[in-house]
């Protein structure tokens, strides 16, 4: 069994705003609970322990959440990506000597699936690819660009979202990957894998890139609408999602509400339908709905929910 793997937490998280501009994306909580910790906590129940992270952008929201690892049973180290970002291609290259394995799993920081991963290194071991990406039947092409594959399951070919889609597979941020994969690129150079140096390796050596199809759940948190049905997913007991650090005062009515860290709702206030992110107060007697609220120069700006 594999046991290393880097996770890809650097990216900006653009299409997640606000909630990013408070923590990188694998630090936003689901449920109560960081994502990059329900990511290293899955990892760990199938032994893959020795874990990177790369970071850019908000590093310190996620070291303050996955720390060394410890109390997950990983072992967690980090690859500092500045001042620039290095891509899906470039961050693996500059990681390798940190992973210290020939072969590594590399998951996406924003999906919480539950591949079977030793089923993934099983076939990769027997195909003698360089890369396996998980794949499932991609069913909302018009969302998401797929990947094609031939009779044997060799990738051929990256399309983009729409009718060139239809019937090709989603990839779902789970891979395993040899080393030598990104040996074409310069350490500390930006680059891409789909779109870039896998479609190199499929043209120079056809059957490197491979596809492992399965059947598996996975939550994309992509946009402020993902991520609240990931949240509602992952949620028990029909309440709103808090962390243990939110107080709300008895006389208060949260409904259908995510309430992130150090959080104050005060006697009266009332709210519905909202995301509160880290160190929001809502003083007595306020309203707020169908909003993200922010600290922001001090005070509280509220940002208007984006439609689903």
């Amino acid at each position: 069994m594999i046991h290393h793997a880097l996770i890809l937490t650097a990216g900006l998280g653009t299409r997640l705003r606000p909630l990013t501009d408070v923590r990188a994306k694998p630090a936003i909580p689901v449920a109560g609970e960081p994502m990059i910790r329900r990511i290293v906590r899955w990892l760990t129940s199938r032994g893959v322990t020795d874990l990177v992270l790369n970071l850019h952008h908000l590093p310190a929201t996620i070291t303050a959440v996955a720390g060394e690892g410890r109390d997950l049973g990983a072992r967690i180290r980090y690859s500092w990506e500045q001042p620039a970002i290095l891509g899906s291609g470039g961050g693996p290259r500059l990681a390798l000597p940190l992973i210290g394995a020939d072969s590594f799993f590399i998951i996406n920081g924003d999906t919480l699936t539950d591949v079977d991963l030793a089923a993934l290194a099983e076939v990769h071991a027997a195909s003698g690819a360089l890369v396996t990406l998980a794949l499932v039947p991609n069913r909302a092409f018009d969302r998401y660009g797929g990947v094609v594959l031939d009779e044997k399951n060799r990738v051929t070919g990256f399309v983009p979202r729409g009718p060139s889609a239809d019937g090709s597979f989603h990839y779902i941020g789970v891979q395993l990957a040899h080393a030598s994969a990104f040996s074409a690129i310069r350490p500390g150079a930006a680059a891409r894998t789909i779109g870039g140096i896998y479609d190199s390796l499929m043209i120079d050596r056809p059957g490197a890139v491979r596809g492992f199809v399965l059947d598996a759940a996975f939550w994309d948190v992509g946009t402020v609408a993902d991520y609240w049905r990931t949240t509602r997913a992952f949620e028990t007991g029909g309440r709103s999602p808090v962390t243990g650090t939110a107080r709300i005062d008895p006389t208060a009515q949260v409904t259908d509400s995510i309430l992130w860290d150090d959080v104050d709702v005060d006697a009266r206030a009332v709210v519905e339908h909202c995301i509160l992110t880290d160190g929001v107060r809502i003083p007595e007697d306020a309203t707020y709905r169908d909003s993200i609220l922010v600290v922001r120069d001090g005070g509280v700006a509220a940002v208007p929910m984006p439609v689903a």
